[in-house]
């Protein structure tokens, strides 16, 4: 690995651990000529997803992406980011085992909102408002009806 502080191209590795149920692996490394430690993962390459957009365009699958569109929905809510970063490790590992190398926008936003209905209701809306592309307040509405029918459950 090449030091991001000297770009010397020799390192050790210092420390090593499993991260994220063991899909990626944190090693600690230490410059041989800086002297000067620095974090690295590890994570098996994998086909790539390409996500069929509601236009017809196609573009990679990115997590980063996903996570905003999550922050957004969760702003000013109590919502930890540890726990989105949960839910997007498990959309990305349920996209992941799909045979299928493309999914619609439509199929990774169903995978979101079941997760995070249960983690924030209003959040759960706020995301849905902007994936079921809601026309005015009546469909705004019925998804509030539906969600506190299942709340009272």
């Amino acid at each position: 690995m090449i030091c991001p502080f000297c770009a010397c191209a020799s390192s050790r590795v210092v420390d090593s651990r499993e991260v994220r149920e063991g899909a990626e692996i944190r090693r600690r490394r230490e410059c041989m000529d800086c002297n000067r430690r620095f974090t690295t993962y590890e994570r098996v390459d994998e086909l790539p997803v390409t996500v069929v957009k509601r236009d017809g365009r196609r573009e990679s699958f990115d997590r980063e992406k996903l996570l905003n569109g999550m922050l957004r929905a969760c702003e000013k809510r109590p919502v930890p980011r540890k726990d989105l970063l949960v839910v997007v490790d498990a959309v990305e590992t349920a996209i992941a085992s799909q045979e299928v190398r493309e999914m619609s926008t439509e199929e990774i936003g169903h995978l979101v909102i079941e997760r995070l209905r249960d983690l924030d209701q209003v959040a759960y809306v706020r995301f849905a408002s902007v994936y079921r592309r809601f026309e005015d307040v009546n469909q705004f509405m019925e998804e509030l009806k539906g969600l506190l029918l299942n709340h009272d459950e």
